[in-house]
Formats: C-alpha cells, sequence, structure tokens
C-alpha cells in the first residue's frame, strides 16, 4: 500500500461535513438511482456540508467474483473496504439486483434538502474529496465503451486493468504492458461521476444513463471548488452521489476510468426559482460551475444531438446571464468556447461547453 495514502475505512478517518453517510449496506442502492418514493437517509438545512463515504463497483461485479478480497488480492492489496465486502454478502431481498439488466453502481440513499421545491436549482458544490483507497480499476467489458466488437481484445468478455498511486498520492499508474515494470503515470483529479436529484413517481432509474436529474454525467470537471446546479424534480430535492473516480478523461472511451473510492465532502444549497432563472435562464438539465467557466450540458443517445442540446443551452445561457444576442452568442461560441464530450459509453451520450466567464468581465463592470 502506497504510504502517501491510508484506507479510509467508513466511521473512521476525518470527517469534514455536519452529516455523515456511510457507504454501508443500509445507507445504499445498487444499480438504480433513488426516486421520490425513497425515504432518505439524513434531512439537512441549505448550506449544510454533508460528507458520504462513496464505493467504487470495480472489483465488486459479479463478472469480476463478486468477491473484493480475492480480486484485489490478486494485486496484492494489503486492504481492501469493508463495506465492499458487506454489499457482495448481501441478497435479493435487501438489494434487488439483476447482473446485465440493472447498473453497476453502488449510489447513496437521497438526502433531504429542506425548502427545496421543484423548479428550484440545488446548488451541490465539491469542499473535499479524500481517496478512501491507494488504487483503482479501469474496466472494458460487454461490447460497450467507444469500440465495441473490437476490444476487449480476444473476445473476453472484461478486461480490468488494475492502477495503483504513486508515493505522492498525486499520480496513477498503469504498466506498459501485462506484469511488465515500466509505469505509464498521469495525474489525478479526484471527482464523483454520479450527482444527482431524486426523479418524481415510485420508479427508480437505471444508474448508467444521465439525464436532467443528473445522475452520471462524469463530468470530470467537478473536481473540489465546482458547483453543479440540478433542476429540482420533487420536494426536497433527494440528493445523491456514487461513481468515485480519481481521474479520468473526456469520453471515458474504454467504458470506465480510474475507479475508486472516495470520501467525499458537498456543501448543499437551494436557488430558488426565480433566482435561478435570472442567473442562467430555464434550464432543462445539469449545469456546472467553476472558478474559471460556466458549464452547459447537452445529453442524448445521438451524440449529434447532444452536441446540439449543448450549443443551445449555451446560447439559452449567454441570453440570460448577459444579455447577448443568440446570433451573437453562437458566434462567441465559435470563436472562444470548447465543447468538450463528458463520455460516449453511458447509453445516453454527454458534452458539455466550457464558457470561460472572464471573457464577460467588461460586461459584468
Amino acid at each position: 500500500m502506497s504510504p502517501a495514502i491510508d484506507a479510509l475505512p467508513c466511521g473512521e478517518g476525518p470527517v469534514r461535513g455536519s452529516t455523515y453517510v456511510p457507504s454501508t449496506p443500509d445507507h445504499v442502492l445498487w444499480g438504480r438511482l433513488p426516486c421520490e418514493a425513497d425515504d432518505p437517509v439524513a434531512r439537512v438545512e441549505p448550506g449544510a456540508e454533508v460528507t458520504f463515504d462513496t464505493l467504487s463497483h470495480e472489483g465488486i461485479l459479479e463478472d469480476q467474483g463478486r468477491d473484493p478480497r480475492a480480486f484485489f488480492g490478486a494485486h496484492d492489496v494489503a486492504h481492501v473496504l469493508d463495506d465492499a465486502v458487506a454489499l457482495c454478502a448481501t441478497d435479493e431481498r435487501t438489494h434487488p439486483r439483476t447482473f446485465g439488466v440493472d447498473g453497476p453502481h453502488v449510489v447513496s440513499r437521497p438526502v433531504h434538502v429542506e425548502g427545496a421545491r421543484p423548479g428550484d436549482l440545488l446548488a451541490v458544490t465539491v469542499r473535499e474529496t479524500l481517496p478512501r483507497v491507494p488504487y483503482g480499476v479501469v474496466s472494458n467489458r460487454h461490447g460497450k465503451g467507444a469500440l465495441p466488437g473490437e476490444f476487449p481484445l480476444d473476445g473476453a468478455p472484461v478486461f480490468s486493468a488494475f492502477a495503483s498511486v504513486d508515493d505522492t498520492g498525486t499520480r496513477g499508474q498503469l504498466p506498459l504492458v501485462a506484469g511488465g515494470e515500466r509505469l505509464v503515470e498521469f495525474e489525478l483529479h479526484p471527482f464523483l461521476g454520479i450527482i444527482g436529484v431524486a426523479v418524481a413517481g415510485d420508479r427508480r432509474p437505471h444508474s448508467v444513463p444521465p439525464g436532467p436529474h443528473g445522475g452520471n454525467i462524469d463530468i470530470n470537471l467537478l473536481t473540489v471548488g465546482a458547483t453543479l446546479y440540478l433542476p429540482v424534480q420533487v420536494e426536497g430535492a433527494g440528493l445523491y452521489v456514487g461513481d468515485p473516480h480519481f481521474a479520468q478523461g473526456d469520453g471515458e472511451v474504454a467504458l470506465t476510468a480510474m475507479e475508486a473510492s472516495l470520501r467525499a465532502t458537498l456543501q448543499v444549497d437551494v436557488v430558488p426559482h426565480e433566482d435561478a432563472v435570472r442567473r442562467f435562464g430555464e434550464l432543462a438539465g445539469p449545469l456546472a460551475e467553476t472558478s474559471e467557466f460556466l458549464v452547459p450540458t447537452g445529453m442524448d443517445e445521438d451524440l449529434d444531438v447532444a452536441v446540439a442540446d449543448c450549443v443551445r443551452a449555451a446560447v439559452a445561457l449567454l441570453q440570460a446571464r448577459w444579455g447577448m444576442d443568440p446570433s451573437l452568442a453562437l458566434a462567441y461560441l465559435s470563436a472562444a468556447t470548447d465543447f468538450d464530450i463528458s463520455q460516449v459509453v453511458d447509453v445516453v451520450k454527454g458534452v458539455h461547453a466550457r464558457v470561460r466567464k472572464s471573457d464577460f468581465a467588461r460586461v459584468d463592470r
């Protein structure tokens, strides 16, 4: 185990938030997202910080043996999280899930935010991300990813690459060849792939495709300091998180990126409808914000449609925020804004734009 990162079992180590949600079996769903009918595991006031333990699905799935001690033991891992072992030991009565039908993700049960109503925005700001383990997994499986039918090679059902963390705790490592000692290194930027709000009704959505509720949006800009705005669907919002990453490239082309468990602290705030419209216009889906960018999104099974939806969302944002003429807004976006592919592997593909806030400094004066 790398000395730079100590394991963080549930209930141990630093907890920043005033409310703590562990990833023990009674606090999570597996493969489905919360809906209005799900009872909250906690209730908080706007402005509160909530600390979630999150659990990666890699190393616990059925096609990896559903035995994390055996899976990670093969890579000489000294400590496997007890909550991973406990979840794998549950049965259909407590965690109904059908492999290959339901999603793979372990997702927290919902947190009720007082005063959040449909039409408002839930503002979720990432305050802290702490690695719970010094390793992760990148997988390619099920004929998915960006190159289905070509990978995994040799017709294997699943290829799982074990990724370690270097002694500084800031870089991931993959071998150049299987079993080799030469390593490829890359920067770590921990974030949560799933941040969402509960949907109306009593049917839990599949955990894979993202949507207006957020969910599995996989936007790697959502690191510490970033805020995600989500249109509230039900009273109390029903905030949930999951799908922790240590790193991900835009696109996430293999199917997963460096999936690894995190302890994440999020601050929750409510933006009333009128204020939300004044600041951002009428949002049909998630909007992110960093210190540098406003990040509108577009999502659809067709990547071309996702791009078009993202462009429309960006034009509407420029109109609402700065009163920009829509034709000039489109011209500005073409000249100055990057449209990035968030991911192409979650059935519903995602695109996000990076609108540089400093470009409008003179307008804001």
